[in-house]
């Protein structure tokens, strides 16, 4: 098993970042998510908003890993969410559906102030795990899908911080009194 881990501060307070989370896609640095489903959102007992969905991506692969795979780019994700507005904190627990009978990735990511600036503080770790029968080919795999995971990543971290900026823009434009048209 190979764990990947980042953590990174967005400008932005957890109340926008925690809003923007779900308008996160589509966004022009993650082509390869497809669709996003919401299959379930309720308020639990104890207040903290629930919510799964499932993430539909297509996935670039290696000649190599399709041979394993049987050829399948399109993958499934299942993705749980938790906001806990008494708290302050937004945590999301995804895994893969696809291929998790060869490759397992469970991701844990948390969203929460910074106790001294106005940022949020993004957590992320994955846990990567090949399940093949041969070591070193676990391992080539496992290796392979850290360095991949490293890199949508940023990717990810980039789109992110493009669609809170949009958001800041159009929800946080200012007006001169008098005018109609927003000056940014």
């Amino acid at each position: 098993m190979k764990i990947f881990e980042s953590c990174h501060l967005f400008q932005y307070p957890f109340e926008q970042v925690s809003a923007a989370h779900w308008q996160k896609y589509p966004n022009e640095h993650a082509t390869h998510v497809i669709a996003v489903d919401t299959l379930d959102r309720k308020v639990l007992d104890n207040g903290v908003l629930y919510t799964e969905r499932l993430i539909t991506c297509h996935q670039a692969l290696p000649r190599w890993i399709l041979k394993l795979i049987d050829g399948a780019q399109d993958c499934y994700i299942r993705e749980t969410s938790y906001v806990d507005l008494k708290a302050r904190t937004l945590t999301l627990l995804t895994s893969n559906l696809t291929f998790s009978d060869r490759l397992r990735v469970d991701e844990t990511v948390t969203y929460s102030p910074h106790p001294e600036l106005e940022a949020t503080v993004f957590q992320q770790e994955a846990r990567i795990e090949a399940l093949a029968c041969m070591k070193r080919l676990s391992n080539l795999i496992e290796q392979w899908s850290v360095d991949g995971f490293g890199k949508k990543a940023s990717r990810g971290k980039e789109g992110f911080e493009s669609v809170l900026e949009k958001i800041n823009m159009s929800v946080f434009q200012t007006r001169p009194f008098g005018s109609s048209e927003a000056t940014a």
